[in-house]
């Protein structure tokens, strides 16, 4: 073997890339492995199979010698979820790589739980099964998803329940491998394909029970938050009791049967109907007493006098009101008659002090051509034109300017 590196111009032999490649996996040494077997099968007392990782697609082939496996002391077989101690062989002649058996037990029960303990821990940290992440189902659902398997009674257990119930609940079925290697992809793959179908008002998870070990996919990691991030509301039906899967507490809803998912998604039409009845019937008798109670205030109402005898009220106060008017014109008198006599006053002392009133008593009023009232005798010349008013109307005159008595004495 050369440490010389492969050029164009010196090519490694096939041979020479082989052992380099022996020589690179051998160094790895053995180490412990775990997954499912997916392949068993015998052949000169020698066993060749398939190893599978157990979330994802990976598989290795793997061979036990007839000399190890007389040490075995567990039967396998496929399906077996195992730990082997192995060690990579690489056949140079036919270049391919397998893994040498040199022990192989099967994953404990007890291994198994505490596990799935460790994984129900970290998800409900998470929040994964909190209440508040539960979704309601639909009351009437019109359509209803549900993955499981093919032609299983799982299938044929909710569809005749739910068709029972309700006749006209339509299905859109995703059918999906309930177990085995198979089993994790294609139960995520048919939730998604499912939430993604906005027909779809409810999904159900539906297998027939089974034992412990054929459950564990629906505990696996991938599948439970494919289910926690689904929108539409999810019923988990794998119909097991003791040492259920994780799914059911992820799920909005756990029922513990397919038939127990139908019953509890699908209302029964019969029942719905006798509750549309009652409620009918409380709805009548209600409205009846109501309609019965109103009739009857009604009734004490148009009895009271002042609805049975209407002119009541009128009959009982038309006497009130003569006295009341009787009265009015009375005062209305009294406060006209005194104050016709304080108008009679007023007039006395008007014309007492009236000019008018000592014209009437012979007196007169001369008034100059201005209309100034003459008051001195200087104010009228000889000559000068004069208004003489009396009692009733005036006297046209002329000023003569006639000496005063005092003036012819001092003559």
């Amino acid at each position: 073997m050369t440490d010389a590196p492969a050029t164009l111009e010196t090519p490694w032999p096939v041979a020479l890339l082989s052992n380099k490649i022996r020589g690179y996996i051998e160094r790895l040494g053995t180490v412990w492995v775990e997954g499912e077997v997916t392949q068993w099968g015998g052949s000169g007392g020698n066993v060749y199979g398939k190893l599978k990782d157990l979330g994802e697609d990976a598989t290795v082939s793997f061979t036990i010698w007839s000399s190890v496996k007389s040490r075995l002391t567990a039967d396998f077989k496929q399906g077996d979820r195992v730990i082997a101690l192995v060690k990579p062989n690489y056949w140079v002649k036919g270049g391919t790589l397998t893994m040498q058996v040199f022990d192989l037990r099967h994953v404990g029960i007890g291994d198994l739980l505490e596990r799935l303990e460790r994984l129900r821990a970290q998800l409900a940290q998470e929040g994964l099964f909190d209440r508040s992440r539960k979704v309601a189902l639909p009351f009437l659902p019109a359509c209803i998803g549900l993955v499981t398997g093919k032609d299983s009674d799982a299938e044929k257990d909710v569809i005749r329940n739910a068709q029972l119930r309700w006749p006209a609940v339509e299905f859109r079925l995703a059918y999906a491998a309930v177990q085995g290697d198979r089993a994790v992809a294609e139960v995520t793959a048919a939730i998604q394909l499912l939430d993604a179908d906005p027909t779809v008002d409810v999904i159900i998870v539906a297998r027939g029970g089974g034992d412990f070990q054929n459950l564990l996919a629906f505990s696996d990691e991938g599948l439970l938050r494919a289910a926690s991030a689904c929108t539409t509301p999810l019923v988990s039906a794998i119909g097991h009791e003791n040492d259920r899967p994780l799914l059911d507490d992820v799920a909005d809803l756990r029922a513990s049967t397919p038939t127990d998912a139908a019953k509890r998604v699908v209302p029964d039409v019969s029942d719905e109907l006798n509750r549309v009845q009652q409620a009918r019937a409380r709805l009548s008798n209600r409205l009846t007493g109501v309609l019965s109670s109103e009739v009857d205030r009604l009734t004490q109402l148009r009895s009271r006098p002042v609805l049975s005898t209407p002119t009541w009220i009128v009959d009982s106060r038309a006497e009130d009101l003569t006295r009341y008017v009787a009265r009015g014109s009375e005062l209305v008198e009294r406060v006209v008659e005194r104050a016709g006599a304080v108008v009679d006053d007023l007039r006395s002392q008007l014309r007492a002090l009236s000019p008018q009133g000592t014209l009437d008593r012979g007196y007169a009023i001369v008034q100059l051509p201005g209309g100034a009232v003459l008051r001195t005798a200087d104010e009228a010349p000889a000559g000068t034109e004069l208004r003489i008013t009396v009692g009733t109307g005036t006297v046209p005159a002329t000023s003569t300017l006639t000496p005063s008595v005092s003036e012819l004495i001092s003559k």
